[in-house]
Parts: C-alpha cells; structure tokens; sequence
C-alpha cells in the first residue's frame, strides 16, 4: 500500500469543486427536508382523515424504499417524461424528500411528548389548530428532537454521496474520478473521509451545544 500525497495536488480543484457541492447539496436538503417532515408530521396528526393518510404513506413509502432509487427517478426518470432537472437538483431532492421521512417521525415524537393540556388550552384560547402548533406546540417540541434530528443531518450529509451514481459531482464522484486516474485507491478515500469530517464534524458539535443550551433553559 502506498501512499504518494503528491499524486493527489493536481486533482486539487476536484476535491474543492465535490467539496462545495457537497456542502450545498446538504445544505439546501437539510432545510427542505426539516420543512418537508415538519409539516408532514403536522398533517400525521391532525384529525383530519385525509391528510392523516397522505402523511402515513409519504412516511412508510420514502422510508422503506433505497435512497438510490428515489433519486434514480428523479434523475433518469423525470426527463423521460420530459421535466428536465440538473443532477445536483435531482440529488438534493432525493435527499430532501427521504430524509424528510425520517425527519417527520422524529418531529411527530416530539409532538406527542407536549403535554396534551397545552393544544387544548391553546384552542380553548382561540387558536386554530395551525396557530396552536406554530406557536405552543412545535417550539416545545423541537427543543425535545435536537438529538435525533441532529444524527438525521449528519446521516443526511453521509448519504449526499448517492450524488455520485448520477454524476452529481459530490465529494463521492471527485474521489471515483481521481482514484481511477492515479490509482491511489486507499489514499484518495482516506483524504475524501476526512473532507466529510470537516462538514460532519462541527455539525456534530453545533447541535450538541444547542442541545445543551435549550436544556439550561427549559
């Protein structure tokens, strides 16, 4: 095994290029997922038959079904009928709509951990059910799933590398194209994982000391 980090400089603006796409890729799928599964878990719960349904299929559907084949449609399969979408944009909805799924069923945890009293007390002061939610029962209830949305983003970011089966040009896609080039399989990996650190890593550490800082506060 060897390791000649040389090899590795010219394939410098590769890595640079796969690492901002990455981040933006992550990034922009990490707000549409949160939106995305915040109000799926709403409509989860509401009492209204229908939506209860839609948000039970989104749920078991994304969620029992390889990340690789969403965004498989969404890149092969939406041109095929004539909606043409880049392979970045077809990646990142991919992500935002499975992650959304999981998103929402931490959320609706979340929701059904708030004492009961405080919808009814809040519809009893005039608030429909969307201003109860918005404005009593969901702060409360994300301060209770800073944990597990936090793994959700940091998996989310993990599974960013699906980018590079559609030529997604991520971090994932750069390191195929350069191990293939230089034949430093292990070293370019290695390098590749540590770039994930950099995003994961503060991730982590931000949402920890979020984490700790609502619970001073509760």
């Amino acid at each position: 095994m060897s390791f000649d980090i040389s090899s590795l400089e010219a394939y410098k603006q590769d890595f640079i290029d796969g690492f901002l796409t990455t981040l933006s890729a992550s990034l922009l799928a990490l707000v549409l997922s949160l939106a995305i599964g915040t109000v799926i878990a709403v409509i989860r719960l509401s009492r209204v038959r229908l939506l209860e349904w839609i948000g039970t299929v989104y749920v078991e559907f994304f969620r029992n079904t390889p990340l690789v084949i969403q965004v498989f449609f969404f890149a092969m399969g939406l041109p095929s009928i004539g909606i043409d979408i880049s392979e970045f944009t077809a990646g990142a909805i991919g992500l935002s709509i499975y992650t959304g799924a999981f998103i929402a069923e931490a959320i609706r945890g979340g929701i059904q951990s708030v004492p009961s009293g405080q919808m009814e007390a809040s519809r009893s002061s005039g608030m429909t059910y969307v201003q109860a939610m918005r404005f009593v029962i969901l702060p409360q209830a994300f301060k209770l799933v800073i944990p597990p949305l936090g793994n959700q983003f940091i998996n989310l970011v993990k599974n960013s590398s699906v980018l590079a089966i559609i030529a997604g040009g991520d971090l994932m896609y750069a390191a195929d194209i350069v191990s293939s080039q230089t034949f430093q399989i292990n070293l370019t990996y290695i390098f590749v994982a540590l770039l994930y650190l950099v995003i994961t890593l503060p991730l982590s550490y931000g949402v920890n000391r979020l984490e700790r800082h609502l619970a001073q506060t509760v």
